[in-house]
């Protein structure tokens, strides 16, 4: 009953926070199709998926900064040595390539539509959407950062306060600036729901920022290398915790984020593939496979949630060396995630339409979408799996098998969507949207069986006993792999 407590306590408000992140999607899609505009809801409503997308395909490559530093913070602090050296080092990375993707925007925009199809409403307002957001990279990527290491820290009530500010701020800013306020500020229209995200990102990395300055100045009395070693909180060096396994500085760092960087592209890929395909379905059915993602995504947020905590348990126990510690987290933590699953297989078989009205006041997309709501119930019974071993899985800093498990639906994904459509020559969109959900769901399948397959294995390596003796070291990332 103890880990029971545990993982709620660490579970229960990263959902409460995660809950707000599909709201701020809906809302940006519901001003954006309720805009008296020239454009069209659907334009407007493709606008904004499009636009998302290009921070998606940006901002994915970085999950690492949020993954690596989670896991190797968990891990320290399991150890019991000091964990800023790893927050600031992520940060660095963070801020530099933030401002180098201000400096790249241009390039970045061009190229994307050299791929993304679309029509020239929906690429106009994509690029004036991206053009406003990218001023908040240094910002974004710093989150990563600063969640990960609150994750790996234990800490998921700030984690979920820095994503509640950050939420916050963007469904009321984007309201206020998009709409305006009556009698004083008649809005900004479609460029105010960017603006809203940019105020939205600077606040969060603020108020991190304090957060760590007001109850983590500890753990930054070590964090500046001395010798080569790191002191922990104990008078542990480095080359205690090298012993082990676990955190082995710069070399292991980066190995790992290598791992995670090329897990990042894989689920870029699949992500950024579906809407460039949905796109060329015309603004009718861009906007309807726009809807079933957010409608998707919604028990994600959810099951994450568990999957955070499955991380920060794995990953502190691996630092304590309980191998019983590790296999109560992952019954424990599938059972609560299966829990949750049933509950939402029940709302989208109830409320699938309901759902969509409150996405779009357009009767000719809600029913367009009718059609597609079966799907939204495969999501909880195949994508469970795959969630929950993302978080064991980064707790553990297993790295390898992640990049494996995500090159390989990456792959199932292309090859479905191929398949199917050339067995479909000229078939109707509609058609065409359902063998690319069919491509999404074959992905999530790929990541569930690849991982579960793969635990046997990986559960001996990460046992304290076997640390330091060859493959043993994959939990720790030994750069020799």
């Amino acid at each position: 009953m103890k880990l029971h407590r545990e993982i709620l306590r660490l579970a229960v408000p990263s959902i409460l926070a995660n809950i707000t992140v599909p709201l701020v999607g809906m809302v940006d899609i519901a001003i954006a199709g309720h805009l008296a505009s020239g454009f069209g809801s659907a334009a407007l409503i493709g606008g904004i998926s499009v636009g998302t997308m290009l921070f998606d395909l940006l901002y994915w490559n970085f999950a690492f900064l949020r993954a690596g530093t989670g896991g190797l913070t968990a891990q320290a602090y399991g150890e019991g040595v000091t964990t800023g050296s790893i927050l600031l080092r992520a940060l660095r990375i963070a801020l530099l390539s933030g401002l180098a993707l201000i400096a790249v925007q241009w390039l970045v925009v061009q190229g994307a539509f050299l791929v993304v199809k679309c029509t020239p409403q929906v690429r106009q307002l994509a690029s004036q959407y991206f053009y406003i957001r990218i001023w908040a990279a240094p910002a974004t990527l710093s989150l990563f950062a600063f969640k990960g290491w609150f994750i790996g820290m234990q800490d998921s009530m700030r984690a979920m306060t820095a994503d509640l500010v950050v939420n916050g701020v963007n469904i009321l800013g984007s309201l206020v600036l998009a709409l305006g306020i009556p009698g004083l500020f008649g809005g900004l229209g479609f460029r105010g729901i960017a603006l809203g995200t940019v105020l939205a990102q600077w606040t969060g990395a603020a108020y991190c920022t304090l957060a760590i300055l007001a109850r983590y100045r500890s753990q930054f009395s070590a964090a500046v290398p001395k010798n080569g070693h790191f002191q922990g909180q104990s008078g542990q060096n480095s080359a205690s915790v090298r012993k082990n396994g676990l955190f082995q500085g710069r070399s292991s760092f980066f190995t790992l984020n290598r791992d995670l960087f090329l897990r990042s592209v894989g689920m870029i890929a699949v992500y950024i593939g579906f809407t460039a395909i949905s796109a060329g379905f015309g603004d009718m059915m861009l906007a309807v496979s726009t809807i079933l993602m957010k409608l998707l995504m919604i028990f994600s947020y959810f099951t994450d949630g568990f999957a955070y905590a499955g991380e920060a348990l794995t990953g502190r126990f691996v630092g304590e060396r309980s191998g019983d510690g590790i296999k109560s987290t992952v019954s424990q933590t599938f059972i609560w995630s299966i829990g949750v699953a049933a509950l939402f297989m029940l709302v989208y078989g109830l409320g699938g339409v309901p759902l969509f009205r409150l996405m779009t006041s357009d009767p000719a997309v809600v029913d367009a979408g009718r059609g597609f709501i079966p799907w939204l119930l495969l999501m909880p019974a195949i994508g469970c799996p795959a969630f929950m071993w993302d978080g064991i899985f980064i707790g553990a800093t297993a790295s390898r098998y992640l990049r494996n498990s995500t090159l390989l639906c990456a792959l199932g994904f292309f090859a479905f969507w191929l398949a199917g459509s050339l067995l479909a020559p000229g078939a109707k969109p509609e058609t065409l949207l359902h063998i690319l959900m069919g491509a999404y769901f074959v992905h999530l399948a790929v990541r569930s069986v690849y991982l579960t397959a793969a635990w046997p294995r990986l559960f001996p390596k990460v046992l304290p006993a076997n640390y330091g003796e060859g493959e043993g070291q994959e939990a720790g990332n030994n750069p020799e792999h």
